[in-house]
C-alpha cells in the first residue's frame, strides 16, 4: 500500500483556509496547484491578494509576467493590487484585459515571459475570484513550483524594489487576436471547408470572458452566430459551470434559431459544453471524446487524460492501436504527463481539451474548432456523430464520512476490491469490465466523491450506490 500513501500524501497540497463571512457561514481559501481562489470580502482579501502575489513577484526574480481576467466584477480592483505590488517587485507587467485563461498562457510563450497570473475563478459562482500561477513555459505551476510560491508567501519571503527599480506596466489589445489566428491555423482544421459548410451555431458564453474571443473565432470560420450572455459582465445569467443542468437556456436557444449546434463556455474560456441540434446536452465527457476521435482519425500519437475521464477516449485510442496514459486529476498533471510522453492531444473530462500544437492547456476556442471540423467531416448531426463514438454515462455523487479518517476509508475499500483491477494514483479507481468507479477525498469537506461510469446511466447508478452504501456501512 506504500503507493496508496505517497499518492495521497501529494493530495495535501490542496489546502482550505476557513473563515466566516459576514453571514456566519463558513467561506474557504482554496491553496492549490490550480492557484488560490476564495470569496471576495471572507478569504480572498486585499491582504490575501498582495502576500500571494508578492511571493510569485519574488519567484520570477522582478522579470515579465502576463496578466489577464475573466470578466467577474471583482477582477478590476484585485488586477489593480496584483498589478501594483509586481510593479512593486520589480516585475514589467503586460495587461492583456479581459480574456480566456488559455489566452493567458499563450502569452506568457509570445512574449518569452517569466510567468503569468490569470485573475479568476473558472467555474465557480459570482462572489468568487482567485489568481491562478504560470511559469515561463506558459503552464501552471508543477506542484513543487506551486508549494514553493505558497511556502514564500506563507513566511512572508518577498521583497521590494527601491524607487529606482520598480517596474513598469503596459497593455497589449492584440492577445485576442493571435489567439483566434492560432487556432485557425491548426493542422487539422480545414478552415475552407468550414466557411463553405456555414453552420449555423449558438453560443453561451454566460457573461464571462469567453464572449470576448468565441463568438469572433466563429465569425471567422463564417459561422452563423447566435450568441446569448455574451456581453462579459460578470454578472453570470445562469450558474457558470457547463454542466446539463445549465443549459436549458442554450438548448431553448438552438430549438428556437434550428442552429446545428450550441456551445456553453465557462466563465474563463477553458471549458466547453456541446449542446446538439435538438437543445439536448451531449454531455461534457463528450467535448473531448469528440477531438480525441478527430485528432487520432488524422495521426497516430500518445493521448493522456485523468483519472476521472470516461473510458471513451480509452476505447478510441485502443481502435487506432494508439498509447492512452492516465494522469492525476489537474490540467497541470494531464500536461506534465503528456510533455512525459510527447502525446498528441489530451485533456480532461470537464469540457477541458488540451492539443499541444497550440499549447499545453485547456483551451476552449480549440475545442470549439476541433467539434466543427469533425461534424464537417462526419457530415451528418452532431448527434448522430455523438451516438457513432462509444457510449458511456457517468455518474457523479458524493457521501459523507464525518467521524472517518478518509483514507482509512479508501484503503478499507481498496481492500474489499483488492481482487479487481485498482489504481491508487489519485485516490482510488476500480476497473470493472465495462464500468469503473473512482473514489477521492475531499481535502476541505468529510466526504468521498464517488464518480462512476458505465454503458447506461441505470447501471452507472447502481454502481455508484453500491460504493455509496459500503463506505456508508464502515
Amino acid at each position: 500500500m506504500a503507493c496508496f500513501f505517497a499518492a495521497e500524501l501529494l493530495n495535501f497540497l490542496a489546502l482550505a483556509t476557513l473563515q466566516l463571512d459576514q453571514g456566519g457561514i463558513v467561506s474557504q481559501l482554496m491553496v492549490s496547484i490550480s492557484g488560490i481562489r476564495g470569496e471576495i470580502g471572507s478569504t480572498l482579501t486585499p491582504e490575501v491578494i498582495h502576500k500571494y502575489t508578492a511571493a510569485f513577484g519574488s519567484y520570477v526574480k522582478g522579470g515579465k509576467v502576463i496578466l489577464g481576467r475573466d470578466s467577474r466584477v471583482s477582477g478590476p480592483f484585485i488586477s489593480n493590487i496584483v498589478k501594483g505590488t509586481l510593479v512593486a517587485s520589480g516585475c514589467h507587467v503586460i495587461d492583456i484585459g479581459i480574456v480566456p485563461t488559455p489566452t493567458v498562457q499563450l502569452e506568457v510563450e509570445y512574449h518569452n515571459a517569466d510567468g503569468g497570473i490569470a485573475i479568476t475563478a473558472s467555474h465557480n459562482p459570482i462572489q468568487w475570484n482567485g489568481l491562478k500561477f504560470m511559469g515561463s513555459n506558459g503552464r501552471f505551476l508543477a506542484p513543487e513550483e506551486a508549494d514553493k510560491v505558497f511556502e514564500m508567501a506563507d513566511k512572508s519571503e518577498f521583497n521590494y524594489n527601491k524607487w529606482s527599480d520598480l517596474g513598469r506596466e503596459h497593455l497589449d489589445a492584440e492577445a485576442i487576436a493571435r489567439h483566434i489566428d492560432k487556432v485557425l491555423n491548426i493542422n487539422y482544421v480545414d478552415k475552407e471547408a468550414l466557411q463553405k459548410r456555414r453552420f449555423k451555431v449558438v453560443v453561451d458564453t454566460v457573461n464571462g470572458a469567453g464572449g470576448v474571443i468565441i463568438p469572433e473565432l466563429l465569425k471567422a470560420l463564417n459561422c452563423e452566430v447566435v450568441a446569448i450572455n455574451q456581453e462579459p459582465t460578470g454578472k453570470f445569467a445562469h450558474t457558470p459551470e457547463p454542466l446539463a443542468e445549465n443549459l436549458k437556456q442554450l438548448g431553448d436557444a438552438v430549438c428556437s434559431n434550428k442552429a446545428d449546434i450550441g456551445f456553453a463556455i465557462d466563465p474563463d474560456a477553458d471549458r466547453c459544453a456541446i449542446v446538439d441540434n435538438q437543445g439536448v446536452p451531449l454531455g461534457e465527457e463528450y467535448t473531448l471524446v469528440i477531438a480525441v476521435n478527430l485528432i487520432l482519425m488524422k495521426k497516430m500519437g500518445r493521448v493522456v487524460v485523468n483519472m476521472s475521464t470516461s473510458r471513451a477516449s480509452e476505447d478510441i485510442a485502443r481502435y487506432y492501436n494508439c498509447m492512452f496514459m492516465r494522469s492525476k486529476v489537474g490540467e497541470i498533471n494531464v500536461a506534465e504527463k503528456m510533455v512525459e510522453l510527447d502525446a498528441i492531444i489530451g485533456g480532461e473530462g470537464n469540457g477541458g481539451v488540451i492539443l499541444p500544437e497550440v499549447h499545453l492547456g485547456r483551451d476552449a476556442p480549440v475545442a470549439v474548432a476541433l467539434t466543427l471540423q469533425h461534424l464537417v467531416e462526419f457530415g451528418g448531426t452532431i448527434r448522430e456523430l455523438r451516438d457513432s463514438l462509444p457510449q458511456y454515462v457517468m455518474v457523479k455523487q458524493k457521501v459523507n464520512i464525518e467521524g472517518l479518517h478518509p483514507d482509512n476509508v479508501l484503503k478499507a475499500i481498496s481492500e474489499k476490491h483488492k481482487a479487481q483491477k485498482i489504481n491508487f494514483l489519485d485516490g482510488v479507481k476500480i476497473d470493472f469490465e465495462d464500468s469503473w468507479v473512482h473514489l477521492r477525498k475531499s481535502n476541505t469537506e468529510p466526504i468521498i466523491r464517488v464518480i462512476s461510469e458505465a454503458p447506461t446511466e441505470t447501471e452507472a447508478q447502481e454502481l455508484g450506490a453500491q460504493f455509496m452504501k459500503e463506505i456508508s456501512n464502515l
